[in-house]
Order: structure tokens, then C-alpha cells, then sequence
């Protein structure tokens, strides 16, 4: 008799991984709050962008081992994959604090259905101690905690390329007990070709911070240099193509901030959990933060000199809205940020995401109509459509290395 999966979450993890567990044979029920979430998946299609997910998902569904509902059922095996943003600072300067409302409802859900021998995974990235109070919460609720098997494996997979990642990347498997560890690490590797590496919760849930953190100092660093760059009248693109002549540097490429529900979130998790002691970690979370402040003023003093020599406030066409090129996952998105003050600040912008149909707040227009009418090209996003366009010199502002070559 093939297992039971039950995913809880059906955004940019929780469907991919149960779209390619079922295409595994796996027997998987979904579930998602958000009943048009559910309909769209019952019918074979998806409600978010991701190369080959539409395939996987409709191939699922045609052979009767995707389901989707809003609310779990008896499983072998329960997956939480539900998202852990973080509280608005209160005070000004103060860091974020972690959302864990998600996370500990998914928990609760399940509750219900747990018996015993059943695998528990929280996949959502999560501060280190999560798991743990999942399996105290569960413990006051009286489940026999000794019973089931509770455990954190982080996803790590980037948006674009999950369908491959789920599969190919190594994964981190931390259980509350050994024996937990063992048993879902024995689960990811039916259909992890990667190494599935075992340890404790805590560290599990540390690994993912860490990773995350890692690369948001990196690209802190890449944002300073394009801001005295700027200063120094230097194109920053070639500095760092030349640093990284060098055989032990790689500088990463500056951007308009950096956005995503991973890289621009999990940070906090470590600085709110370090009491002062993460310093460094904290400085580059809000260097990346400033650069886009940075670019609203810059793309302000370029409205106001157009004003000026024209006599009439500029169209402007703000590129990209996404986080990342090639996606349509606005979660965090420094490009919406800087737009909808832009926005709010009075001028006359047009949202240019060639991967969504329409925004609350946003006009929208192609991108080719935007390189024919607008005044001023804001590249925030390096999508792919973008790359061919021919545009004017004095159109462009571009913050995320589209021209970098040279205006074609």
C-alpha cells in the first residue's frame, strides 16, 4: 500500500513538492486556506509562475494522486509548508520580529489526524527552537509526542529552477529525536537524488539561516560598491568583473535591494534571536534595505531634472516588479517597494512585469510599449524580455546590470 501525504501550503514549495510526490506515486492531499487555490489545483492548473510545474501538476491530477482541499485528512506522512514572514518593527531601527502564526496553525490542524508511527516536517524556514515548541505545543495538546516523528528539513531551492532543485539539491534533515532524524532523512532520500545529510532540529533550522545570511552580506557588499560606484564615478559592473579576475574573489552582482521570502526575511530570525550579537549580519540586512531607498532618490532627481529642461513631469516605467528575473513571486520584491513609492510620492510611474496579468495598485504596461512612450526606463529586474529591447540612452536607469555590456 503506497503512503499518504498530506502537504499543508500550496504556494511556491508546498505545490511543487507535492506535484512531484505524486508524480513519484506517492498518494498526496494538498491543502490551502485559499479555496480558488484549491479549485485551480483540482483542475490541473497552477496559480503561480515556475518553469515545468504546470506539467508536473496537471500530469498529478490526471492520474488521481493529487488532490487538493481546505482541510487535512489522515496521512502517513504530513508536510508543513506554509509561509513565516515576520511582525512590522514597531519602533524605528528596531528589528523585525518572527511571524510564527503559520506555522504553529498548520501544526495545530493536523492534530486530528496524527497516529502513531507518523512522519511530522516542517519545511517552512523557521527560527532555531521551532520545531521544538511544535513538539511542546503538541505535548500540551496531548499527543504522545514519543508516537510520532517530528523533524525540520529546510527548503532550499531557487525560484525557476525548483522542479530540478527539489530533486538534485542536497537536503538537511534535523529530527527532535535520533530516531525522527533517521526516519524522514530515510523518506527524502525516495526521491532526493542529492545527499540528505542528518542532524538535530536546531542546527537544521540554523543551516537555513545561515544560508540565507550568507548571501544576503554578500550581496550587502555588492550594494555598497555600487553605491560609491556611483560616488566615484566608476561603472561598477566593471570593477567587479575585474576584481573577480582575481582567483579567490567573486563578488555577487548589486541589485535594487534584495527581496524574496528567504534572503530579505531569514536574517532577521537570526538578529532577533541574537540579542545584539549578530552585528555584521545585521549591518548588511540593512545596507540591502537602503539600497533601494537609495534608488527611489535617484530615480526622484532624475523626474526632477527631466521637469526641469522639459517643463512637464516624466512618464516613467518601472521595470520589473518581481523579485528575481523570470519569475512572478513579488514576496518581499524590493522593484514593488521602490514602484509604489514612487507611486505614492507623486509621480507618474507604469509597472512593467511581463509575468502577471494585472495589480491592486499598479497600472500595468507592456514592455514594449513602454520602451516606445515612456520618458524614463527604470530596469529594477533583468527579465528576460527586457534584454532585446532598443532603447535610448537618456531613457535609462539601470539598477540591476541589464545594460551592463553597453546600451544596445
Amino acid at each position: 500500500m503506497k503512503k499518504k501525504i498530506c502537504i499543508v501550503g500550496l504556494g511556491y514549495i508546498g505545490l511543487p513538492t507535492a506535484a512531484l510526490l505524486a508524480n513519484r506515486g506517492y498518494n498526496v492531499f494538498g491543502v490551502d486556506i485559499v479555496q480558488e487555490v484549491v479549485d485551480i489545483i483540482n483542475q490541473g492548473r497552477i496559480h503561480i509562475v515556475e518553469p515545468e510545474l504546470d506539467t508536473f501538476v496537471r500530469a498529478a491530477v490526471n492520474s488521481g494522486n493529487l488532490k487538493a482541499a481546505t482541510l487535512p485528512t489522515e496521512a502517513d506522512i504530513f508536510i508543513l509548508a506554509v509561509p513565516t514572514p515576520f511582525h512590522p518593527s514597531l519602533a524605528e531601527n528596531e528589528a523585525p520580529k518572527p511571524n510564527l502564526d503559520y506555522v504553529f496553525a498548520s501544526a495545530r490542524s493536523i492534530v486530528p489526524y496524527l497516529k502513531p508511527g507518523c512522519l511530522v516536517v516542517l519545511e517552512s524556514t523557521s527560527p532555531v527552537g521551532t520545531t521544538d515548541m511544535i513538539s511542546k505545543m503538541y505535548a500540551e495538546m496531548g499527543v504522545d509526542i514519543s508516537q510520532i516523528h517530528l523533524a525540520h528539513c529546510p527548503e532550499r531551492v531557487l525560484p525557476g529552477h525548483i522542479m530540478k532543485e527539489l530533486v538534485e539539491n542536497d537536503r538537511i534533515v534535523g529530527g527532535v529525536r535520533p530516531e525522527s532524524t533517521h526516519l524522514v532523512a530515510e523518506f527524502y532520500r525516495t526521491f532526493v537524488t542529492g545527499e540528505v545529510l542528518e542532524t538535530n532540529a536546531r542546527t537544521a533550522e540554523m543551516a537555513k539561516l545561515t544560508e540565507n545570511s550568507y548571501r544576503d552580506v554578500n550581496i550587502a557588499f555588492a550594494n555598497e560598491l555600487s553605491v560609491l560606484c556611483d560616488k566615484f564615478e566608476i561603472n561598477v559592473w566593471e570593477l567587479i568583473g575585474l576584481a573577480n579576475r582575481h582567483p579567490r574573489v567573486n563578488i555577487l552582482n548589486p541589485g535594487c535591494g534584495v527581496g524574496g521570502h528567504c534572503i530579505a526575511v531569514d536574517p532577521w530570525f537570526i538578529v532577533d534571536a541574537g540579542a545584539g550579537a549578530a552585528k555584521l549580519i545585521e549591518t548588511a540586512r540593512r545596507q540591502n534595505d537602503f539600497k533601494s531607498e537609495w534608488v527611489i532618490e535617484k530615480v526622484k532627481n532624475a523626474a526632477m531634472s527631466f521637469e526641469m529642461k522639459n517643463g512637464r513631469k516624466p512618464k516613467i516605467a518601472c521595470m520589473g516588479l518581481a523579485f528575481k528575473p523570470d519569475i512572478d513571486d513579488l514576496r518581499e520584491s524590493p522593484a514593488l517597494y521602490i514602484t509604489t513609492t514612487l507611486l505614492r510620492e507623486g509621480l507618474q510611474v507604469f509597472g512593467v512585469e511581463p509575468n502577471i496579468g494585472k495589480h491592486i495598485r499598479i497600472e500595468l504596461m507592456d514592455y514594449q510599449t513602454a520602451a516606445n512612450s515612456c520618458d524614463l526606463l527604470v530596469f529594477l529586474v533583468g527579465h528576460k524580455e527586457f534584454k532585446t529591447l532598443e532603447v535610448q540612452r537618456s531613457q535609462v536607469l539601470d539598477f540591476c546590470g541589464i545594460f551592463r555590456e553597453g546600451l544596445k
